[in-house]
């Protein structure tokens, strides 16, 4: 089972608000003893909002299941010595500091190899550990601008968008776990870690493989389409009566099914619809005839019969609509994690695993697991109270109270 199958590896994750932390997430989801560093007043993620659930951070609740929480302070040496004596005995850290910061703590790369050989070191950054820029600070939104990701998005006379969901964090989050899971497999086999350079730069590019490809084979930028494919038509969204529905009809034949079902077939003789590449070229005539004749019937109506013609369609659905919806009821992606001090979180989990998971661990709060760990490491409990009364490390207390 997926759930179990890194239960042998430790992390020791430093990282903070989306990519970093949801890499860790899913380290975690897969078996792996993730521990959380942070400040002993919580890291960056934990202040983004809203929304809130009691008081707590969504985002940050959401990117930090299957975890255990540590809150040192790495300003200090006794914190610096626990955070190298974790990694010391880890198989993968990950960090995300701005590049520099990790070996201005004494807590770099080549220290730690020093100690752990075999450890996998994955550096996550805006935009990479060299290079021109590499010391630039950048969140997602920057990066969608700088990767040319915003210039694709939206119509063609609207002004800049981008995707709402941090969709750079979360690319480079799902890059940086096969990184990892390829360097682990790499030790295995020779028995030597690696440092990994993971920028959200470089994986936001590489999340554009189609579309930059385009563009370095012909040298044309591509141009808004906004719900449609730039290589495909029809291959976007349509008006009906009471909604919207997407339609994917560019194979030949479906083509010419399309155009039997809504009563035009003079279309498929038609020269600027004759085959895709000229449909792409003529799509906004195409758009506007086709929407004349969807526009006549409502969206539940047109998906029954193009469903019923093998027509790929599929309604434009609003998260209230998913939600509801019994296949996403019946996929298995949402999970509910209790949490002692925000209730119930529901999110989506670790969806590509058929069989149940083990069960999940709520995101945990600042320095929850702070004793455990310390104690683990051979510390004593009045060494850890001296530690807690001289600020290296938080510790959380009974009653919800933080020290």
């Amino acid at each position: 089972m997926l759930s179990d199958s890194l239960k042998n590896i430790k992390v020791v994750d430093f990282s903070h608000i989306v990519a970093g932390p949801v890499c860790g997430m899913l380290l975690g989801d897969m078996g792996a003893d993730v521990i959380k560093v942070e400040p002993l007043g919580g890291e960056l993620g934990r202040a983004i909002g809203p929304p809130w659930q009691q008081r707590q951070s969504v985002t940050a609740l959401s990117v930090n299941r299957n975890k255990r929480g540590i809150a040192l302070d790495l300003k200090t040496e006794q914190g610096r010595s626990i955070a190298l004596a974790l990694m010391a005995d880890a198989d993968v850290v990950i960090e995300s500091f701005r590049p520099g910061v990790m070996a201005k703590l004494g807590l770099s790369y080549d220290t730690v190899k020093a100690l752990n050989p075999d450890v996998v070191y994955c550096s996550v950054s805006a935009y990479g550990q060299t290079g021109p820029w590499h010391d630039r600070p950048g969140v997602d939104g920057i990066i969608q601008a700088v990767t040319g990701l915003m210039s694709m998005l939206g119509d063609p006379q609207s002004t800049p968008a981008k995707v709402p969901i941090p969709i750079a964090d979360m690319v480079t989050a799902y890059l940086a776990a096969i990184a990892i899971l390829a360097a682990l497999h790499g030790v295995g086999q020779q028995g030597q870690g690696e440092h990994l350079d993971v920028s959200l730069y470089n994986c936001t590019l590489m999340l554009q493989h189609l579309s930059l490809s385009s563009f370095l084979s012909t040298g044309q930028a591509p141009e808004k389409t906004g719900s449609a494919a730039p290589y495909a038509a029809p291959n976007e969204a349509f008006k009906t009566a009471d909604g919207w529905i997407m339609v994917a009809a560019y194979h030949p034949a479906r083509w010419t099914t399309l155009c039997t079902l809504l009563e035009v077939p003079e279309l498929t003789d038609d020269q600027r619809f004759i085959d895709n590449p000229a449909r792409v070229k003529h799509r906004a005539a195409l758009h506007a005839l086709l929407e004349q004749r969807f526009i006549r019937r409502g969206s539940e109506d047109w998906l029954q019969r193009l469903e019923a013609l093998d027509i790929l369609c599929a309604p434009v659905a609003g998260y209230d609509e998913l939600v509801s919806s019994e296949h996403y009821r019946q996929s298995g992606v949402q999970v509910d994690v209790p949490h002692e001090d925000a209730g119930t979180l529901r999110m989506p989990g670790f969806a590509i695993n058929s069989h149940p998971g083990a069960p999940l661990k709520p995101p945990p709060a600042v320095g929850e697991h702070t004793a455990e760990i310390l104690l683990a490491l051979g510390y004593s409990e009045r060494q850890i109270e001296d530690l807690a009364a001289a600020g290296a490390v938080g510790v959380r207390l009974p009653q919800e109270s933080m020290a």
